[in-house]
Parts: C-alpha cells; sequence; structure tokens
C-alpha cells in the first residue's frame, strides 16, 4: 500500500464521520419537536457505513477506505405526551414526540468527532512520512 493511498482512506473516513456528525446534529435538534399524530413526528437517523476493498492484493494499487452507504431512520415508537392545550394536539389532547435520547445522541457525537480527530492525525503523520522520505535524498 502506497502512503499516497491512506490520504484516500483517511479522507474518505473523514467524509464518513462528517455525515455521522450531522445527522447526530439534526437528530439533537430535532428531539423536542412534536406532531399531531405519530406518523409525522420526525424519526432519528442513523448512517450505515461500508468498507471499500478495491483490488486488495497487497500492491501498490490497493485502495481502501470507508463510504456512507445510506442512511436510516428509526423505528423507535413515538412518544405520546397528553398537552390538550397544545396547538398540535389530536382529538384526544396527545403530542407526539420522537423517542430520541440525547444521551446517546451526545455520545454518538462524541465518538464521530474522537475518529474524525483520529483520521486527521493519520493524515498528519502520512504528510509527515512523506516529508521525511522525500528529505532523506538531500
Amino acid at each position: 500500500m502506497s502512503l499516497y493511498n491512506i490520504f484516500n482512506i483517511s479522507g474518505s473516513a473523514m467524509s464518513a464521520q462528517t455525515v455521522r456528525l450531522n445527522t447526530t446534529a439534526s437528530n439533537i435538534a430535532n428531539a423536542d419537536s412534536v406532531a399531531s399524530s405519530s406518523g409525522e413526528v420526525y424519526k432519528a437517523r442513523h448512517p450505515v457505513f461500508s468498507t471499500i476493498m478495491n483490488n486488495f492484493s497487497g500492491d501498490a494499487s490497493s485502495v481502501g477506505g470507508v463510504r456512507v452507504a445510506g442512511i436510516v431512520e428509526s423505528n423507535a415508537e413515538s412518544i405520546a405526551r397528553y398537552q390538550p392545550d397544545d396547538p398540535m394536539a389530536d382529538e384526544n389532547g396527545y403530542v407526539y414526540a420522537p423517542n430520541i435520547s440525547l444521551v446517546e445522541e451526545m455520545a454518538n457525537m462524541i465518538s464521530a468527532s474522537r475518529s474524525y480527530q483520529s483520521n486527521v492525525q493519520v493524515a498528519n503523520m502520512a504528510k509527515k512520512l512523506l516529508t521525511k522520505t522525500l528529505s532523506l535524498g538531500k
């Protein structure tokens, strides 16, 4: 594997973690939203990652990484709250809120941030190694 491929691999991981951070931020932003029916309520979204393995034979042209295969909505049941004075309440006086755990979402955000940071460090180390390699000929 070439040192140049490390930039592609860590770059794809940083891109995937950016998607993860954005979906987590969207979930947190909509955690307190309500709707008049359980079908209309915001559903938490989570990215699904898959690995990229192209020509993994050990030669210099081997490239790998990660990609976002898609974003799926949570199947968690919405939370019904009895609030008859709310303008969004249904005929029975209930409003429906998404079943989003802020603790879980914050843990996802911290994990994605740390993974992004680790991949930045990998790219920086590869850059330092390439610079050292180029300076050997001086």
